[in-house]
Parts: structure tokens; C-alpha cells; sequence
């Protein structure tokens, strides 16, 4: 069908399910519709039919039906918006640390949820409105946990968000997450690759490391500055986009993010002042902009990151003056590190002639 419409499950919305994927971006598209596409063979997931239980990944498309094939609803049937009140349109206004013709970028304070659900009534997605002016309505293309702060991207249109979608599920965008962790890595960089899963009798509400069920799942992370043997300052980028991801692999190499009780349990706060919300923090977001033009902006740390920065005698300076592509190694560097895995393999094979040469040998009677 020339009309249907296709869109491309995006990193954000990996592992949810596909009915839960209509209510995030088309919530005006009721459930009842999206089971009758999937009962006439008119929705379709990766090119197979589907139902509103599946689940999505990223990459897959969703094909569905041309939007006359779903009926009016009524006015009784439609979900009123609560307007927002003089203080929630500046408190949302005051969030913008970036503005063109195709986005918006937000500095989301801690605490603030980035969707609603279950007994959350107060979050960004509703706060958008405000935003709105004469334009459409800004649309969501990420998300933040509703803990962490920093960098969040809204798209100012239809067409904007699904390039900006697609630049996220694409791992073209890049983020760079900082964040302060108990305990000093042994090593100064690193990436962790550990796929991650749902764990059993959370409701979803928490992720473990499951190298049977999970998802694949990577960080690179590099630590910034240490504070002895007590916290470390890590800087931190997402290589894929699961749920919760950098508070679980930084809790499975024994270093939970510090005031991160849910996957540090009471190890994950420090004494001496140290606040106890958690110190995670979007810092950068780079991402292509429709036009062919970057966006690049950096959102300033909240007061409980900055004070703790602070106690511990960090300076912003050196997580911002860290450059965001890893540097290539000099040839120098190379030769030197070919020179050494030689050395390794000439001593392994002297290992393997003497353990032959000894079994050789005969026995002294």
C-alpha cells in the first residue's frame, strides 16, 4: 500500500512492548485500533504480523495502516490535557539550554520523570505544552531516568523527530554521561560489554547483567580524577540504550554510582557531606541536525554534582578539556606494542619447548 506508514524502533524503545510503543509516540492511536490492525493483518513488526504483547528492538520497522484507516474518535474518548499553570510554563521554559528550527535541547533536573506511568502525574512529556507555542507540540526523542539529569533533546516536529530518532537508534549521536562512582577502578579506561535483562521479580523496574536472556548492552568509560582510593569521577558513554544500563555496569564491575541505593545497595553513599541523590549526569549530547549541521551542547551539572565535585577537588575543567573521540595511538606506539606481544609469544614457545623437553627426559631410576 502506497499510504501505510513505516517508522524504525529507535534505541530508547528497545525491549518494550508494542502496544507500549504506541502509547509513547502515538497516543491518540488507542489500543482498541492497534488490536484490530493486528486482527486484519494490517500491523506488522519487521515485516511479519504482529500483536500489541510483542516485543520490539532496535532497528526493526513498524508498518501500519494510512491514518484514514483509523476512525475519528470521539470527543468522550479523547484524553484532555490538564493546562499547566503560569509556573510550569517557565519552570519548563527555564530548561532550555538550546533552540533552533528543528529541536530543543533541555536541562532535565533531577527528580523530574521524563514520561508518566503508575502514579507519576507530574513529568516532562506533560510539561512540553508549555513549549507548544504556535507551533506543534515538541515531541520526545529520548529518554533520562527519572533521577539522572543533564542533556535531553525534543524535537520541534514530526519530520525532526524521526531523523533525530533515527540518529539515536544509528549510535550517530553521541552522549556523554558524568558521573561520580565508589571505590577507583583498577584500570583508566575501558569498556564494558555485558548484556543486560529484566531481573526476575522487579516488576522491570531493575536490570541485571544476564549473558543468557539480556540484550547486548556496552560502555566505554574513562576515569576523569580520583579522590584517593574512596570515589572516583568517570566519564561515561552509552554504546547502546538499555534501560538503566550505566547504573547497572557500573554496579557490575564493583562500582556503583554513588546515591544509586537501587543497584548499589548501602555501599553506594559516602559520608563526609557527600549528598545522597544520585550523581549521574547527561553532560553532552552531539548529534547531527537535519539541516546537515551539528548540534553540540553541554548542560551545566545540578548543585548537588557540582557541590560534591567540590568536597572531593574536582574541576569541571578536566572532564571538559577530555576530547570526545579517543586518540589514535602514534606509530611509535604501535611498534612498541607489536614488539611486546612478540616478546610475549617468543616466551610462550620457550615455555612449550622446555614443558616437551622435560617430558622427554627420562626417568632416574
Amino acid at each position: 500500500m502506497p499510504d501505510v506508514r513505516t517508522f524504525t524502533v529507535s534505541e530508547d524503545d528497545d525491549g518494550i512492548r508494542l502496544d507500549r510503543w504506541f502509547k509513547r509516540h502515538m497516543p491518540d492511536v488507542s489500543f482498541n485500533i492497534v488490536s484490530r490492525w493486528a486482527r486484519t493483518g494490517q500491523l506488522r513488526l519487521a515485516g511479519k504480523r504482529a500483536v500489541p504483547g510483542d516485543r520490539i528492538e532496535t532497528g526493526q520497522e513498524i508498518r501500519i495502516p494510512p491514518p484514514e484507516a483509523a476512525p475519528a474518535r470521539t470527543a468522550r474518548s479523547q484524553r484532555q490535557r490538564e493546562p499547566l499553570t503560569p509556573d510550569e510554563e517557565q519552570f519548563v521554559r527555564d530548561m532550555v539550554i538550546y533552540d533552533d528550527a528543528n529541536a530543543f535541547v533541555l536541562n532535565k533536573p533531577p527528580g523530574l520523570a521524563t514520561q508518566g506511568g503508575t502514579k507519576t502525574t507530574q513529568h516532562l512529556d506533560r510539561l512540553l505544552d508549555g513549549l507548544a507555542g504556535d507551533d506543534a507540540r515538541p515531541k520526545l526523542v529520548h529518554r533520562l531516568d527519572k533521577d539522572t539529569s543533564g542533556a535531553l533533546l525534543v524535537a520541534r516536529s514530526a519530520r525532526a523527530a524521526g531523523h533525530f530518532a533515527k540518529a539515536f537508534s544509528g549510535r550517530t549521536a553521541r552522549k556523554v554521561y558524568w558521573a561520580l562512582v565508589v571505590g577507583v577502578p583498577d584500570r583508566d579506561e575501558g569498556i564494558i560489554d555485558a548484556p543486560l535483562a529484566k531481573q526476575p521479580g522487579t516488576g522491570g523496574e531493575k536490570m541485571h547483567v544476564s549473558p543468557e536472556h539480556g540484550l547486548p548492552a556496552k560502555t566505554k568509560w574513562r576515569v576523569v580524577d580520583r579522590a584517593g582510593n574512596r570515589a572516583a569521577w568517570v566519564e561515561l558513554q552509552p554504546l547502546t540504550g538499555r534501560t538503566h544500563q550505566l547504573r547497572a555496569h557500573m554496579a557490575a564491575i564493583g562500582h556503583p554510582i554513588v546515591g544509586d541505593a537501587k543497584y548499589g545497595g548501602p555501599e553506594a553513599f559516602l559520608t563526609g557531606g557527600i549528598s545522597r541523590k544520585l550523581h549521574l549526569h547527561a553532560r553532552r549530547l552531539r548529534i547531527d541536525a537535519p539541516d546537515g549541521g551539528k548540534i553540540d551542547v553541554t548542560a551545566e551539572l545540578p548543585p548537588h554534582v557540582a557541590e560534591t565535585l567540590t568536597i572531593l577537588g574536582f574541576s569541571p575543567m578536566a572532564g571538559d578539556s577530555l576530547p570526545l573521540e579517543r586518540s589514535k595511538a602514534s606509530p611509535e606506539a604501535k611498534q612498541r606494542k607489536a614488539a611486546a606481544a612478540a616478546k610475549t609469544r617468543r616466551r610462550e614457545r620457550r615455555g612449550e619447548r622446555r614443558a616437551r623437553g622435560s617430558q622427554a627426559r627420562p626417568k632416574r631410576r
